[in-house]
């Protein structure tokens, strides 16, 4: 089967759960036999240089900016089109403020939802002959419904059956004002008729996108996120150093500053001396001042021999992350529709401590391997965490059921299988 991932970049300037997520598939159906190619867009892929030599990054970042605020841009030579996309810029433009948030890029998101109508048309040209000339596609699998003024003309072009997953628009979305955000889940809603099917990462998001965009429910799978066991190192928690771990953006939408101040709170109990917290993930440069003031609330404490910022998070760097982390939360303020940090953790026998919102009750009740806490505080995340710390024999077993949940429930082999079938059945 000849497979086409479509999947926005994050640059690789932090820890993007969404091409994480598509890379992981990706792998698996290449082990599987599948033809499978990935796409970038906007920006190179988090992770995946490897496999990006002879596949362009469509609707650049930098060109689209331009082109969408500056008439004109909107007349450029094609050299210079290509120097604007060319990967050092681009990678460069994904550290800098704004480039992964909506406010400021509304007119743009409509835009692209828009489609053949829209300001991008000649980029959607570009991307549609390109997939004609080097794949005969029998499937194309769009990374998110804000991407669906895609489908009309990918599905019309290419005879492929348009599929496309489900995971956090809302999160893009609803910052937006009222008037605004109705209109783009509208949007989303009137461009779904040219999906074949959708895949959400979650039964919680499934809810939410049937709501927000009036989705046919039988028009939906729930696939949860995967991860290949093997490539991840099991120790038990209670073999390391008590230290606690954060890998994701360094945001304050994901709760770090939450996570930060917990961690003051914990380091009060005299038994708590020997814990320390390990953070990773990247940030943009709308996160400087945030990052600023929560290293100036860790000196406060002196606390700042006992904080460690780990500045590279991806291929080995992650793997040693997970190695040297006993217990890990990501307390993202609203929680999440998957959240693919908790299975990397706990497939290296990293139990998770997460607040009681988004999908993570629903990752968690598969088989343990964590706990939740009530209200998403940080005086509610150090009781929580506290527990499992003073308590090895549960600390122990949670990290066993970690491990054991990843390889019975999120075991990336057997879902691709459910993947590549319900595909086969389209």
């Amino acid at each position: 089967m000849n497979i086409i991932q479509i999947i926005p970049g994050s640059g690789g300037s932090f820890y993007c759960g969404n091409c994480l997520r598509d890379s992981k598939f990706f792998e698996a159906m290449k082990a599987q036999g599948q033809e499978v190619i990935k796409i970038p867009m906007y920006l190179p892929l988090f992770d995946e240089e490897r496999y990006q030599r002879e596949v362009p990054v469509f609707y650049g970042a930098i060109s689209m900016y331009l082109k969408q605020n500056y008439r004109l841009f909107r007349t450029m030579p094609s050299w210079m089109e290509r120097l604007l996309n060319s990967t050092p810029l681009l990678k460069l433009a994904a550290k800098k403020a704004g480039s992964t948030r909506a406010t400021g890029l509304e007119d743009m998101t409509l835009s692209m939802l828009l489609g053949e109508d829209g300001k991008q048309k000649d980029e959607l040209s570009q991307m549609v002959n390109w997939i004609v000339e080097h794949s005969k596609a029998d499937v194309i699998h769009i990374s998110n419904a804000l991407l669906l003024g895609l489908a009309k003309t990918l599905r019309e072009k290419t005879g492929a059956k348009i599929i496309c997953s489900l995971q956090d628009e809302d999160v893009w979305v609803d910052v937006m004002e009222p008037p605004l955000r109705k209109k783009v889940w509208a949007l989303m809603g009137e461009k779904a008729r040219y999906v074949d099917h959708f895949i959400a990462v979650s039964d919680y998001y499934a809810s939410i996108s049937i709501d927000r965009m009036a989705l046919p429910p039988e028009k939906i799978t729930t696939l949860h996120l995967g991860i290949n066991p093997e490539e991840y190192t099991f120790i038990n928690s209670i073999q390391k150093p008590r230290t606690l771990g954060f890998i994701s953006r360094m945001s304050h939408e994901n709760g770090l500053d939450i996570l930060v101040e917990a961690f003051c709170l914990l380091k009060k109990n005299p038994s708590m001396e020997d814990v320390t917290l390990l953070i990773t993930g990247g940030a943009t440069g709308d996160d400087r001042k945030f990052l600023r003031q929560l290293k100036c609330t860790i000196a406060h404490h002196h606390l700042q021999h006992q904080v460690m910022f780990q500045e590279k998070f991806d291929g080995q760097f992650r793997q040693e992350f997970f190695k040297k982390v006993a217990l890990m939360s990501v307390p993202v303020r609203k929680g999440e529709a998957f959240g693919i940090y908790i299975t990397e953790a706990m497939a290296s026998g990293i139990p998770v401590v997460q607040p009681n919102l988004g999908a993570y009750p629903e990752i968690l009740a598969k088989g343990g391997g964590g706990i939740l806490y009530p209200e998403n505080n940080p005086k509610q995340l150090a009781k929580a965490m506290e527990t499992m710390l003073s308590n090895s024999a549960l600390l122990e077993k949670h990290s066993l059921d970690a491990r054991n949940s990843v390889l019975t429930h999120f075991n990336i082999h057997p879902l691709t299988q459910q993947l590549i079938t319900c595909y086969k059945n389209l």
